[in-house]
């Protein structure tokens, strides 16, 4: 072998342990990173999973049969609802914004208030709210009962067939399986090309304005309670705007009865949230440019230029993901 050609050998060699010892490094960063890589999704019951995703099509989960989960969680967009309010059985209007149902499952606690604490607890819910399904268990399971192959479905499934149980289980399986990973997830991964330069720095001003002290885990946020205004009153400017304040904005107090939890709520995961306009509970914000420039001034207590806001909404758009089968 030539002396020229050895040489070439010797700086590929040493090009290509560059290389791998950068995508190391980047591996190594990720695993210290803020957010969370979203976790692979273990194998559920096939069967159950199936009539969860049947139910939650099903009109007659509401009591005059008008609407069903898939009403307001719908996939196309970002799992949650288009109108700033949903619309429930009986043409009730809802008092919050729909939160997305995709990646529910890594919440610390369901709804906005908190008020549930697992998926299951939280399909017992919206079955009895009047402004949702407006319905109780005896009414809703006669109507299931009347479809015999949904029955027999139920028997193959479940040893106690259909009942109030099993169908809050197999609604919370199927949920269980709503799972998005995104470019963003491959990022975390190790694969530095998955996203693109512009939005690794909006990922890098999304850490340096402190978003992510609410923002991270594996949901990219869903992991806490924070107060709606902490570092301004953000329901007095809304009140001065002449935007009278409602029983929803007191958020988790509505469930603890504590002062301490007045305008307090639970952070909700970024995921997927391009897709999910409008925002907030009250769902003020139109587009995610104006929820980020209400994020940093209300919960941050910054203002940010124009460039650093379009280089976040840039790297929030590498969290959408498509559900994984």
């Amino acid at each position: 072998m030539s002396v020229s050609a050895s040489r070439r050998r010797v700086r590929a060699f040493r090009l290509a342990a560059f290389v791998a010892a950068v995508v190391v490094v980047a591996g190594v960063r990720a695993a210290d990173e803020p957010i969370s890589p979203l976790p692979a999704v273990e194998r559920l019951d096939p069967r159950r999973v199936e009539l969860g995703r049947r139910l939650f099509l099903d009109k007659r989960l509401s009591s005059d049969r008008s609407v069903a989960c898939a009403s307001c969680h719908l996939p196309r967009h970002g799992g949650a609802d288009t109108r700033a309010f949903s619309i429930g059985a009986g043409g009730v209007r809802h008092v919050v914004n729909t939160p997305s149902v995709l990646n529910a499952r890594f919440n610390f606690r369901q709804q906005w208030a908190g008020g549930a604490a697992t998926l299951e607890e939280l399909v017992g819910h919206v079955v009895k709210s009047p402004r949702v399904f407006a319905t109780d268990w005896p009414p809703l399971l006669e109507r299931l009962s009347e479809d015999k192959r949904l029955v027999r479905a139920f028997g193959d499934a479940y040893a106690d067939g259909l009942s109030a149980r099993t169908v809050v289980d197999a609604l919370a399986t199927y949920q269980r399986t709503l799972v998005t990973p995104s470019r963003f997830d491959r990022y975390l991964r190790g694969e530095a090309g998955a996203i693109s330069a512009d939005e690794l720095r909006g990922y890098q001003r999304f850490k340096d304005y402190g978003c992510v002290g609410c923002h991270q885990g594996v949901n990219v946020g869903g992991n806490m309670f924070q107060r709606f205004g902490v570092m301004g009153d953000y329901f007095k400017a809304r009140a001065a705007a002449g935007q009278p304040l409602t029983d929803a904005d007191r958020g988790r107090y509505n469930v603890t009865k504590n002062d301490e939890d007045l305008h307090v709520f639970k952070v909700p995961s970024l995921r997927n949230v391009a897709r999910t306009a409008p925002y907030f509970h009250d769902a003020s914000a139109q587009t995610l440019e104006q929820a980020v420039s209400v994020m940093l001034r209300y919960q941050v207590g910054r203002d940010a230029p124009a460039a650093d806001k379009a280089l976040i909404v840039r790297f929030l758009q590498t969290l959408d993901g498509e559900v994984s089968r």
